[in-house]
């Protein structure tokens, strides 16, 4: 879930490559929530800056019920010391900066 599609087209290409099945994407917060409930998706990588809810935000709405899924992990071409307090106090299991995005980041923080 990322507004850029170019990131959008990366991340599928190479979380493809390593054996992920993407079975959706999203360009906004609203979209990425609606994606998610309808696609019950294992893990949920996701953008913190979005056009209209922001990844924290939309987090929170994933993972209200509780439960094992989504195990979603931001993402930001940003530095995580920029988010550091909010990183801390949401439900994400992590953070990715993009730039190092891979399946075995992935797999660490998913479980």
């Amino acid at each position: 879930m990322d507004d850029h599609a170019g990131f959008r087209t990366f991340a599928r290409a190479l979380l493809e490559a390593e054996g992920f099945d993407v079975v959706g994407e999203a360009a906004d917060g609203a979209s990425a929530v609606f994606a998610a409930e309808r696609l019950d998706p294992q893990i949920v990588l996701l953008d913190i800056v979005l056009p209209d809810l922001d990844g924290f935000e939309v987090c929170a709405r994933l993972t209200e019920r509780g439960g094992e899924r989504p195990a979603v992990i931001l993402t930001s071409s940003r530095d995580a010391t920029v988010y550091a307090d909010r990183l801390g106090r949401s439900a994400a299991r992590g953070f990715i900066p993009k730039d190092r995005l891979s399946r075995s980041a992935l797999m660490a923080l998913a479980g």
